[in-house]
């Protein structure tokens, strides 16, 4: 019996999490789910993960919807983290806030599952660091990819039972700096 619950539960949350499902197969899908759950205890099953904005969208939004989200949550955090300019107040460091204003950040969903984050009109003295002239990225640069990867990942979700919601990078036009 416990093997025929755990296909069910597995079979359910494929049809929950796959994008062709219709929204009322969805909905009846998980209210399949939960009545076998609350039967079996409901312990969770494998080792998912989930970033610390995925409850912002529900768990069944598209990836469009997430592209969104992740833009609003860059264009506040250029906003609200912009250095401050008053004497006398403690400088409070930030990679988005501090990077530079003709920076553009845009996010894409070039093909299904997958959301990439550009950094463009970078500019060289604070992009690009030279060392035994060979040019690479500076740390700010890095430092601000890392913090737009952090942002990207709270949307996702992983665990060794189910896939990735999507795959994401953080990249310069020419280059991939955060996968």
């Amino acid at each position: 019996m416990a093997i025929i619950a755990s296909h069910r539960i597995m079979r359910l949350r494929a049809l929950i999490e796959h994008p062709n499902t219709g929204a009322d197969e969805r909905a009846t899908a998980q209210r399949m789910l939960d009545r076998l759950l609350a039967r079996s205890g409901g312990a969770p099953v494998g080792d998912r993960t989930y970033g610390d904005r995925h409850h912002r969208v529900g768990k069944h939004a598209d990836l469009p919807a997430v592209a969104e989200m992740i833009r609003a949550d860059i264009a506040l955090g250029r906003i609200m983290f912009a250095p401050q300019t008053r004497l006398g107040e403690p400088a409070i460091r930030d990679p988005l806030g501090d990077a530079p204003v003709q920076i553009e950040i845009t996010v894409d969903l070039p093909h299904h599952a997958c959301i990439d984050i550009t950094i463009d009109k970078v500019p060289r003295e604070w992009g690009w660091v030279v060392e035994d002239g060979i040019e690479r990225v500076s740390p700010q640069l890095q430092e601000l990819a890392t913090e737009l990867a952090d942002i990207m990942n709270g949307y996702n979700f992983d665990g060794s039972d189910i896939a990735k919601r999507f795959f994401g990078r953080v990249r310069i036009p020419e280059l991939t700096l955060v996968w």
